[in-house]
């Protein structure tokens, strides 16, 4: 079976290294899987980027930015099918379509002679413009009157009814099958124009041997944090993101008493954590942008919580990443999240933006090492149960299958 994934990056942003963690996981399982991508950041002969027609796109870009309809200038995207890899495939994976290197129009007759798996990382296929909608509904109806115009991938004039209108029609010229790593993005699917098509709930899988528990305190030597300090660990791509809840860490960390403050370490993931420091007044250990899975288990090893005051996600990376390595967890009651911290198993789920709460878990877990104890043992236990990425794989190989038998 020869796959290929197409999507954003291979390495760059969540759904990129979602997609090439399935990527290894295929591989591990002797399946022939590549990836054509936007953005290339490894070196394999598996894995190439998507020919761009940057002057032309650029003279296009310049009338559809002004309709607030993205992504159409992209020509390009009408080209893979003469590409080698295309060709050879016997089924293709879509991941994300969005992020500046996909024209979506263009997806009738990529699958109109390859059978396609579609893997949704966020909301963006079924909305007139955005990935994340919060509390706004509208993409139920047909969009229009949108309420959140500049959040990512912002958009210049609200023609998001136009732009859900062109998804709908290009979902009717298309064959697919829908995958959604989390149960929340589930039931966002099933109330979407995207329910017309068949849906399989597969989590994410994660490498639960470059991602486990180990020795605390040689990690915390190694990353220079003093002994006896209690540490909190928060990460995101960007710091500014404020989607990733920058503005209610921020508060949550002021919040928390002085004397626990004290005898506290932050440590961060991420560009943007300069700041935090001076803000919340509580030491910070910054390391920056991390790519090493093997740092990164350092870092989640070293920590007594892994603390994420995210907004709207569907099934972060890192809270997985962190269960496998047998961190605690404090996190909001949106999204996907609840599939990864279950209170009283996992960690702490606070209600949305509430920021008290969200600091009671900190506190709670804080000073309760039985608890976090327990805890820790439950995030190995069901990382290995539910998330590996062998279990991932073979999943995905059973629907690969099916759709290549219909």
């Amino acid at each position: 079976m020869n796959v290929l994934h197409i999507n954003q990056s291979d390495l760059a942003g969540g759904a990129a290294i979602a997609g090439y963690r399935l990527h290894q996981g295929l591989l591990a399982q002797g399946v022939d899987s590549r990836l054509l991508v936007g953005e290339v950041r490894t070196s394999s002969d598996r894995v190439a980027a998507i020919q761009r027609k940057y002057r032309l796109e650029n003279q296009l870009f310049r009338f559809t930015k002004h309709l607030g309809l993205n992504y159409l200038n992209i020509v390009n995207t009408f080209d893979i099918p003469q590409h080698a890899f295309y060709k050879e495939a016997d089924i293709l994976n879509f991941h994300n379509l969005h992020t500046g290197y996909f024209n979506y129009l263009a997806l009738p007759s990529l699958v109109k002679n390859k059978p396609a798996v579609c893997t949704l990382h966020d909301m963006w296929s079924f909305t007139g413009h955005c990935a994340y909608s919060y509390e706004c509904d509208r993409w139920k109806i047909g969009c229009g009157k949108c309420p959140y115009p500049d959040t990512y991938p912002a958009i210049q004039r609200d023609n998001t009814r136009l732009e859900w209108t062109l998804k709908n029609w290009v979902y009717r010229q298309s064959n697919l099958t829908m995958v959604t790593p989390s149960q929340w993005l589930t039931e966002q699917v099933k109330q979407s124009m995207l329910n017309q098509f068949p849906i399989h709930y597969i989590p994410y899988g994660i490498d639960t041997e470059a991602y486990q528990p180990l020795e605390c305190e040689q990690c915390r030597s190694l990353l220079g944090i003093p002994a006896g300090k209690k540490v909190l660990m928060f990460c995101a791509a960007s710091l500014t993101d404020a989607r990733k809840g920058g503005k209610l860490l921020l508060s949550a960390l002021s919040s928390l008493p002085a004397a626990l403050k004290a005898e506290t370490v932050l440590l961060i993931l991420g560009e943007g954590g300069e700041a935090i420091s001076e803000a919340v007044g509580i030491p910070t250990l910054n390391l920056g942008y991390v790519s090493s899975d093997r740092l990164k288990a350092i870092a989640y090893s070293a920590a007594d919580l892994f603390i994420f005051p995210t907004q709207a996600d569907n099934l972060p990376l890192v809270l997985q990443e962190s269960m496998a390595c047998g961190t605690p967890m404090v996190s909001f009651k949106v999204g996907g999240v609840p599939d990864l911290v279950r209170p009283g198993i996992t960690g702490y789920l606070a209600q949305p933006e509430d920021v008290e709460d969200f600091c009671n878990g900190i506190v709670q877990l804080l000073e309760d090492r039985e608890l976090r104890d327990r805890l820790s043992q439950q995030c190995r236990t069901i990382a290995l149960e539910e998330y590996p990425l062998k279990l991932q794989a073979e999943r995905y190989i059973k629907l690969y299958r099916q759709v290549l038998q219909n």
